[in-house]
């Protein structure tokens, strides 16, 4: 049966001037509105389309691509705010998501960038949002090993550190003292598991340990390097912020691989860089 909130792969049963009538299942047919289909679509064909209830609680669907999908936590923007009602989400499709007031946690207004999870809501049918995301996690023991490899979404600030949601699933920390630069709130990253703690929350890193984490680095510095003519205008003075953009590591680590690559005279230093030494040099 398709699946509101997520992309369904359906059937086109019929054309109309309204669009297409695609083939739902026990939900019967579903209009996609003509703006949105695809050149070439004819009765008997398939098409792959996200569904959701509109304002009339209609089920529609579309070709638009969502920011994100139903049971999944997100970083959206504030579009406008209804009194009574709530705030509203763009998530990528024409219908804006609804964060009900019940929803929120602390004051909200268009222009704010929120974290939200994405559900179905239980009485009405719709996809709506919530900034309750403790309710949302998952709360069985976390199967991560150390050094793991885990996609993570920044989703708070504390004292500590670094709150993260753990493949859309669990609770994890990233420490300030581990950090050489600010996160940002909504930021997707790639970070490493150190502990599971008692608690069943997850310690992170953002640089695996020792020489899994240096080798590798070294070897994208060099591609890089190669890449751009034999020179990068990076050295170990760099700012934090930028090396963590171009190579998704910390000052400290970039500045151990140079120091690996420099050993090995693979490197030289220059003014405001770093320069490729090749084997004829």
């Amino acid at each position: 049966m398709p699946a509101i909130g997520e992309n369904n792969l359906l059937r086109v049963v019929r054309d109309s001037p309204y669009g297409l009538y695609l083939d739902g299942g026990q939900y019967g047919e579903i209009l996609l509105p003509q703006r949105f289909v695809p050149t070439n679509s004819v009765p008997g064909g398939e098409l792959e389309v996200f569904l959701y209830r509109d304002s009339e609680d209609r089920l529609v669907a579309t070709t638009e691509t969502p920011v994100a999908f139903v049971d999944e936590f997100a970083f959206l923007k504030i579009v406008d705010y209804k009194t009574g009602v709530g705030a509203f989400l763009d998530f990528g499709v024409a219908k804006h998501l609804l964060l009900p007031i019940s929803e929120q946690k602390g004051h909200v207004a268009p222009g704010d960038r929120v974290v939200v999870y994405i559900k179905l809501d239980d009485y009405t049918d719709r996809l709506v949002a919530t900034m309750r995301l403790d309710r949302h996690l998952n709360h069985t023991k976390p199967r991560y090993a150390e050094g793991q490899t885990v996609n993570v979404l920044i989703a708070g600030e504390t004292p500590l550190g670094y709150n993260a949601i753990v493949e859309n699933a669990h609770r994890g920390l990233l420490y300030h003292s581990d950090l050489n630069a600010n996160l940002q709130i909504g930021q997707r990253l790639k970070a490493f598991v150190t502990t599971v703690r008692p608690d069943d929350k997850i310690d992170l890193k953002l640089d695996a340990a020792g020489y899994t984490r240096i080798e590798p680095l070294a070897d994208q510095i060099l591609k890089k390097l190669e890449a751009n003519g034999g020179r990068l205008e990076f050295d170990d003075s760099s700012p934090p912020e930028a090396i963590r953009f171009t190579f998704g590591v910390s000052k400290k680590a970039f500045k151990q691989a140079l120091g690996q690559l420099l050993r090995q005279n693979k490197i030289g230093f220059s003014e405001n860089g770093i320069n490729l030494i090749r084997a004829s040099d």
